[in-house]
């Protein structure tokens, strides 16, 4: 197998900053891809990202921007493409977690988390979208989640944000297919991250019962590798799928 099956691409990591993001983005650049580190505010830990691909061998630049505000997406993307000269994958994984029982749940709070996943998502694919008909194996790859398909108590805000990031994918797969654009889902489950940031602050509720077959946690890197296979050359006749990482908490089709 290549060692580097990315070499010459340049990745987009939204919210890469920690956790699920950080590792998708160290798994991008240890495949070779040259990586633009996505955060909103935590400048700190995103220059961190970018100091460890470095320590690797890899490049990668801060890429700060409110994938919410299109001015500052757009900027971005230009950004992006004046350091790397191209754009082949876009992993849209920035996400709003906190939960809220039903009736409380503010509707400032309903639409922060759709604005992050499903806005951002819209935001950074379409803004990237003539840099990925560019090049030739342009890869989008949505993180979507477990409850999405499994529901949970107290995540309405979220539960709807993420399904609604499955039925994006499918309908960009048919759109970008003739540009050679592949749009995929990975969608994890029960995956042991920190909920010390504005996102999420303590874990979630159904982590509590909910159990895995093979009786463990995932770690954020099993996330990345998915994500890695998707804006791989091996993936390039997937397009429009959406892949279950939970450990067999969820059997999905």
């Amino acid at each position: 197998m290549d060692a580097a099956p990315l070499q010459g691409r340049v990745a987009l990591v939204t919210g890469a900053g920690r956790n699920i993001g950080r590792a998708i983005a160290l798994a991008l650049a240890d495949a070779g891809a040259k990586i633009a580190v996505n955060v909103r505010a935590s400048h700190d830990e995103a220059q961190v990202v970018v100091d460890a691909i470095a320590a690797r061998g890899g490049e990668a630049m801060l890429a700060a921007a409110d994938v919410t505000q299109r001015a500052e997406v757009d900027a971005m993307i230009a950004a992006i493409a004046t350091r790397f000269g191209r754009l082949d994958i876009v992993v849209n994984n920035a996400a709003i977690r906190r939960e809220s029982p039903f009736a409380e749940l503010s509707f400032a709070d309903w639409r922060a988390a759709q604005a992050v996943c499903v806005d951002g998502a819209f935001h950074c694919t379409q803004a990237a979208l003539p840099l990925l008909r560019e090049s030739g194996a342009g890869a989008v790859i949505n993180i979507g989640g477990m409850t999405a398909y499994t529901g949970a108590s107290h995540r309405a805000h979220v539960v709807t944000a993420k399904a609604a990031l499955g039925g994006l994918t499918r309908a960009l797969a048919h759109e970008f297919a003739e540009f050679g654009i592949t749009v995929n889902c990975v969608s994890p489950g029960l995956v042991d991250t920190s909920r010390t940031g504005t996102s999420a602050s303590v874990p979630p509720a159904h982590h509590a019962h909910a159990q895995t077959l093979l009786g463990r946690r995932g770690r954020p890197e099993e996330i990345a590798s998915a994500v890695v296979w998707f804006a791989s050359p091996g993936a390039r006749y997937t397009t429009g799928q959406t892949l279950h990482v939970n450990g067999g908490a969820y059997l999905g089709g």
